[in-house]
């Protein structure tokens, strides 16, 4: 029978779907909803394959033996105390990218996908042929480099100012390449001042948990970092920060893009529209829950 490794001292072999099932029943039982997917992205991390090659392997026949096999368990049983399987694989896709992650970063999720497209749909509208864009708090770097890789011909500036975090998107910035991207090490409140007046498009993850709010999801509540989550007491003190910010920053013409939680879409359009922006609408993501709002800037 073919394996994928070659046998060694230590764990009996057993077929590779065998294992991947056992997996799939031990984080089942944790509460992991995606058990299956998850279960076959740690074996493929754990044999530097794709997940199709995993299901490929496991529908040959394959075997999952020696060390491999002991660090399948190990991850499997990590993975079932609701450690994030992005912390585990070292990875985390976003649109076409996959960025580093780990300790002391904000995860980016499927919802910010949604959230970048509306930066780039506005980057891409600017009149300028080379356009501008900042991403306050870009935590892994995600928004900011999709809007770096998608739109090449703008600049983009992003702004941490996490230690954990920024090393983090520095290790991501310098992964992708992007030449038309920098990434700073400021608070997003001062962010760019060289910029002022210049930006077609603002844009920002920020945190927006209300303080006394407890995440549903062991991954957020024990993993992500509190500083990425938590925005005072009703979640929009750094929201209040980024309109004003926005303002200073923004062309006449030109858009803010703010993520929130779905039920945060009209206090953000009333915060705006008091600052003086205009034209505030929020938009739902995939999931058709309100998700971000953008304004424009008059």
């Amino acid at each position: 029978m073919h394996s994928l490794v070659t046998p060694a001292p230590g764990p009996r072999a057993v077929p590779l779907a065998t294992a991947v099932r056992a997996a799939v029943e031990i984080l089942s039982r944790a509460g992991i909803a995606d058990a299956v997917v998850d279960a076959e992205l740690l074996a493929a991390h754990v044999h530097g394959l794709s997940r199709g090659a995993v299901q490929a392997a496991a529908f040959r026949g394959d075997e999952l033996a020696g060390a491999h096999a002991v660090r399948f368990e190990e991850l499997v049983e990590r993975r079932a105390t609701r450690e994030p399987l992005q912390h585990l694989t070292g990875v985390a896709p976003f649109r076409h990218l996959e960025l580093r992650v780990g300790p002391g970063v904000f995860v980016p999720r499927p919802e910010t996908e949604t959230v970048a497209q509306l930066a780039i749909d506005a980057l891409r509208a600017a009149a300028s042929p080379s356009p501008v864009a900042v991403d306050l708090g870009t935590g892994s770097g995600a928004i900011a480099l999709a809007l770096a890789t998608e739109v090449p011909h703008a600049r983009v500036f992003a702004a941490e100012n996490s230690v954990d975090a920024f090393v983090w998107a520095k290790e991501n910035f310098a992964l992708t390449g992007a030449a038309n991207a920098r990434i700073a090490f400021i608070d997003l409140g001062h962010a760019f001042p060289e910029l002022d007046g210049t930006v077609s498009v603002v844009a920002s993850n920020p945190p927006y948990v209300p303080d006394a709010a407890i995440p549903r999801d062991p991954e957020v509540r024990f993993f992500d970092p509190p500083a990425a989550l938590y925005g005072g007491e009703d979640g929009l003190d750094v929201v209040r920060v980024l309109s004003r910010v926005g303002l200073r920053l923004a062309h006449p013409g030109g858009v803010i893009v703010i993520e929130h939680g779905e039920w945060q879409g009209e206090e953000i359009r009333g915060i705006l529209s008091a600052d003086g922006w205009r034209a505030a609408a929020t938009h739902p993501d995939l999931t058709l829950r309100d998700r971000a709002t953008t304004a424009l800037r008059p």
